[in-house]
């Protein structure tokens, strides 16, 4: 089916008077788009077709359609959106940009994945996961080994009749990326760098800097407890609390850094510092001790540069598309970044009038230092920079000084004070045995990756209107990891150091074979006829290798070590392959239908429940083309859609924090896996890593759709609102069983789940005119989730820890002890309890509540989410901003909890401990000081938080010289521009990032970047 776009130009030449005051006109005609012009004796226009923002390119399975006559839901982000945000990994480009996607990011460091959701969370215990396609090919590799800059359209497809064609793997939503080409005409190269710093994007929460005020808040809370809860006398226990603040434990810090004359107290019987205290402290070993900033020394400002350079062109028979790309983008921690070095050549070749043949090959090698324990599994580790930098008490040194007050050295480098009373005599409670910023600098670890993604395609058009096209996809990442253990200091010295090594080979094939017939009846009747074949395989190697008590301490590989050498190795396979055939088919361009369906396999269940169906069927109604919308002038388009359809799920995860080859993926669910075991050639039983069911089969997803498409106002307001639902039925589930019967859970279809909402999406354009154009845009998402049904043997409701999950309530819910404030009279935090009768009280007992009256708190999830953001162009002038937000949830903030503990212990306050109840300051919601206090922080209600945030995700400020100064250059455009990521972040209390997840938030996670970089674009 053909569309004819049509541009009028219209010369006027203007002989009648006009007032004076009259300064603008506007030029419209039947069919076309106004504009507004300056008035001049000659003017000459443009007018473009109404139809053009119909005919924009909506990329789909296996195939393309237009926007007017695309019937399921889908968002398009174009390159020069792309192209603004600096990110090492696509996915975080999306935050706020698309409705009905929400970005979470739990990990700041460069290259890592964000996590993102289309339309809320399908499953209890299977993936949530969108599936990529590059190109046209499902892409199971690492995202950050796809340059942005090469990157034409990311285009999120979001309900069944979008997304059907790929079956089971587009369950959660498919993000289709597709990358640039050439075009006709002459070469163009286009250049692009761009140089700026990385630092944090979160700061710290609010906490005690002083190391005087927070000894004397330490020795408040274990003076208050001699005498509150022991009886103590004031005078002795004045004694006593100065004994115990400088030990590590019960309070104290176990370090002493004020010099006070021989004789006198550290802290007065006041509870203030001694006047006469001097800050720095010789002990009687010769080591000086005074407190460091941890977090300056830990946190840096790094460098982030990044180049890109690709050359494009074509004729009648062929296109290219050549490009390169360098990024260097550096952590906010020592020893974190990525360097990639990235190369794309794509092209086509029109054999014969019948046969197009062309490849896309990317290559890219990179290097990641990605030191562990800086991620969601290590959040309370003695590795983890951020939990300890932005936890620990200002009164600690990092480093181990001499008496002249200097950093010792070891063999040249700085020595590192890890509180284990080894590396200095002194010793704390808080992360003892503990430096990260030590190990950061003199550990090593490192992703060395190389990774091919390649696909070729040959399409015949044997005859009008029907294509053959066979498709073939590979991507092979080839990692390398080395981590070093140093034995320097630190745990890792205690054993001479330690080497481990792992070589990892992640192979991913698709084939895909599809025909396409079009044709039309009495060109009113058109019909788009696809059907094919689609396979995919997927393996995955790995060899590990370890040891310890190192030779050559600067070297990681294993031949290094001496000591417990051990070696292991494993592979992991996956397969699907999927039938497919859909139907397109319009009416005179008003009325528009779509039928597909697919029968799907997965190797991931038994081969008797190995297949499944699906389908998906949708329709449209372009109103605006009716005969009795001709008068309505200011409605340029109208559109009603509606689709339904059903998908299946087979990503089902193991249960718990369990991996298997660094995924947490089960790809056997149907079998029993066991760990090998045995020695001197004799098999053990094995251990079982995870119970199989044969009976396992498909999570259904079955989903809705129901919206509009509009533009408005001579195309000035456009935009789309649509209401959806999905329900995933049969969901897969682990579920948990007894211990004693060898296993604690088991992989089963149980209950239900449904999400469902309203999203809306809007660009209004303020002004257009040649030299100034201003828009801004706004999308909103309205979610609710919602459990129908669980297994019949969880009786309705399943306890896992401190979550919920019942039926009829959303699954983002907790389950926790009732907070009941403060008691005024004692100052100790209460609880509700309920006595044999049910009745409610109040107590101080928290274990006595946590038995007899935990209870769920309401839904978590934001009651909205989305993005907001504005463009002006003046003169060559370019700015732009772009922020998301959510409103209307709640988040546990464990982060706080911890720093509202009753003790110190060598972990820092917020300041809002100033609030801790006192006789003096009996009403407060803040629990008395007191160290021997046992329930001032526990887990409650008392740490839940409004979620809602408002995000700076992007500022772009940019100039383009007049066309004719460039000319004069030798070039087609030249631009300069500054760019700002990641600019800040309001949230309910400084330092919580709402965004980590959807129910908590921590201090102890790589925080985001924040990068500031100028730049230049140059095309010639």
């Amino acid at each position: 089916m053909m569309r004819l776009v049509i541009h009028t130009i219209i010369w006027l030449s203007i002989n009648y008077k006009v007032h004076s005051s009259a300064g603008t006109l506007v030029i419209s005609f039947i069919g076309m788009q106004s504009q507004e012009v300056k008035i001049k004796p000659i003017v000459k226009v443009v007018l473009k077709s109404d139809a053009e923002v119909l005919d924009e390119v909506v990329v789909t399975a296996y195939g393309t359609s237009t926007k007017g006559s695309f019937t399921g839901s889908a968002a398009v982000m174009k390159a020069d959106k792309i192209e603004k945000r600096q990110v090492s990994n696509v996915s975080n480009a999306l935050a706020g940009a698309v409705a009905g996607v929400q970005i979470l990011s739990n990990n700041g460091q460069p290259g890592e994945d964000a996590k993102v959701r289309i339309r809320g969370v399908g499953s209890i215990n299977a993936g949530t996961d969108p599936l990529y396609v590059v190109d046209g090919v499902p892409y199971d590799g690492d995202l950050s080994s796809i340059n942005s800059a090469d990157i034409e359209s990311m285009t999120v497809l979001k309900d069944a009749a979008s997304t059907a064609l790929y079956g089971a793997r587009g369950a959660n939503g498919i993000i289709m990326i597709t990358t640039k080409k050439g075009t006709s005409g002459k070469a163009r190269v286009n250049f692009d760098a761009k140089w700026g710093a990385n630092s944090r994007g979160v700061k710290n929460y609010d906490v005690l800097t002083s190391s005087k005020n927070y000894l004397e808040k330490a020795y408040e809370a274990i003076y208050n407890g001699y005498v509150q809860t022991n009886g103590m006398a004031p005078q002795a226990a004045n004694v006593a609390a100065n004994n115990t603040l400088l030990s590590a434990g019960n309070g104290g810090v176990g370090y002493q850094i004020y010099t006070v004359p021989e004789g006198q107290l550290l802290i007065g019987s006041n509870g203030l510092l001694n006047p006469n205290a001097t800050l720095g402290y010789t002990d009687k070993y010769g080591y000086y001790y005074t407190p460091d900033n941890w977090a300056d020394e830990t946190f840096r400002t790094a460098l982030r540069q990044e180049y890109n350079l690709n050359v494009s062109g074509g004729n009648d028979k062929s296109t290219f598309y050549m490009a390169f790309g360098y990024l260097d983008d550096q952590g906010v921690i020592e020893g974190s970044g990525l360097t990639r070095f990235s190369g794309r050549l794509k092209g086509d070749y029109k054999v014969t009038d019948w046969l197009k043949v062309g490849a896309n090959m990317n290559y890219v090698n990179s290097k990641s230092n990605y030191p562990g324990d800086q991620d969601a599994n290590a959040t309370a580790s003695s590795g983890n920079a951020f939990h300890i930098a932005n936890n620990i008490a200002p009164v600690y040194p990092m480093y181990v000084r001499g008496a002249d007050k200097q950093i010792m050295l070891l063999n040249g480098r700085k020595v590192y004070d890890y509180g284990d009373g080894v590396s200095s005599p002194s010793s704390r409670a808080f992360m003892s045995i503990a430096n990260p910023a030590g190990d950061l600098i003199y550990n090593k670890t490192e992703y060395l990756a190389d990774v091919l993604n390649a696909n070729w395609f040959a399409e015949l058009t044997p005859i009008k209107g029907l294509t053959i096209s066979a498709r073939f996809g590979m991507n092979i990442d080839n990692t390398r990891y080395n981590d070093l253990g140093n034995a320097y200091m630190g745990q890792s010295a205690s054993y001479g150091g330690n080497a481990y090594q792992a070589a990892m080979r992640t192979f991913g094939f698709d084939q895909q074979y599809v025909a396409n017939y079009q044709f039309a009846v009495k060109d009113v009747h058109h019909f788009d006829i696809t059907a094919g074949y689609d396979g995919y395989s997927y393996e995955y190697t790995e060899l590990t290798g370890s040891g310890q008590n190192l030779y050559d301490p600067e070297s990681f590989y294993i031949s290094n070590t001496i000591d417990k050498k051990t070696a292991s190795g494993m592979k992991l396979t996956y397969a699907t392959e999927g039938l497919f055939g859909r139907v397109n088919y319009s009416y005179d361009d008003k009325y528009f239908g779509n039928v597909s369906y697919r029968r799907d396999a997965s190797s991931r269940f038994a081969p008797e429940n190995r297949w499944g169906d699906f389908w998906a069927a949708s329709v449209a109604w372009m109103i605006t083309r009716e005969d009795f919308m001709k008068d309505i002038t200011w409605i340029n388009m109208l559109k009603l859609k509606a689709s339904f359809g059903q998908q299946g799920n087979d990503d089902i995860l193991f249960a718990g924090r369990y991996t298997v080859g660094g995924t947490s993926k089960n790809y056997y669910p149907w079998m029993d896996q066991y760990n090998m075991t045995g020695a001197d050639g004799v098999f053990s039983d094995g251990t079982m890593i995870a119970k199989g069911n044969r009976d396992l089969t498909w999570e259904t997803s079955t989903s809705y759709n129901v919206g509009i498409d509009f533009a408005l106002f001579n195309n000035r307001l456009n935009g789309s609102a649509e209401y959806f639902g999905r329900k995933s039925s049969d969901m897969l589930y682990n579920k948990p069983v007894a211990g004693s019967v060898g296993y604690t859970s088991i992989p089963m279809n149980v209950g239900s789940m449904t999400n469902s909402g309203f999203e809306l999406d809007l660009t209004y354009l303020i002004f257009n005119q040649k030299n100034f154009t201003w828009d801004v845009n706004l999308n909103a998402t309205f979610i609710k989730n919602k459990i129908n049904k669980l297994h019949p043997d969880l009786d309705g409701q399943l306890i896992d820890g401190n979550y919920i999950y019942e039926e009829g309530e959303s699954m983002y819910r907790m389950y926790l002890v009732d907070y009941a404030g403060v008691d005024p009279e004692t100052g100790l935090a209460q609880y509700w309890a309920k006595d044999d009768k049910g009745e409610l009280y109040k107590t101080d007992n928290y274990a006595l509540a946590q038995t007899t009256n935990k209870v769920a708190t309401d839904n978590m999830m934001p009651k909205v989410y989305g993005g907001l953001g504005t463009s002006v162009q003046f003169y060559g002038f370019d700015a732009s901003i772009q922020l998301s937000y959510q409103l209307g949830g709640q988040i546990y903030d464990s982060g706080y909890r911890f720093m509202m503990a009753g003790k110190g212990d060598g972990q820092n306050w917020h300041k809002d401990i100033y609030n801790a109840w006192t006789p003096e300051n009996k009403y407060t919601d803040v629990p008395r000081l007191n160290a021997q206090d046992k329930y001032t922080n526990s887990t409650s209600t008392r740490w839940l938080t409004s979620s809602n945030y408002l995000s700076v995700n992007n500022i772009t400020i940019g100039y383009t010289l007049p066309s004719n100064l460039v000319r004069k250059m030798m070039l087609e455009k030249l631009r300069v521009y500054f760019t700002a990521d990641n600019v800040g972040l309001l949230s309910a209390r400084k330092g919580l990032d709402p965004r980590q997840s959807y129910t908590s938030a921590t201090t102890s996670l790589y925080t985001a970047i924040r990068t500031i970089s100028g730049g230049i674009s140059l095309t010639f």
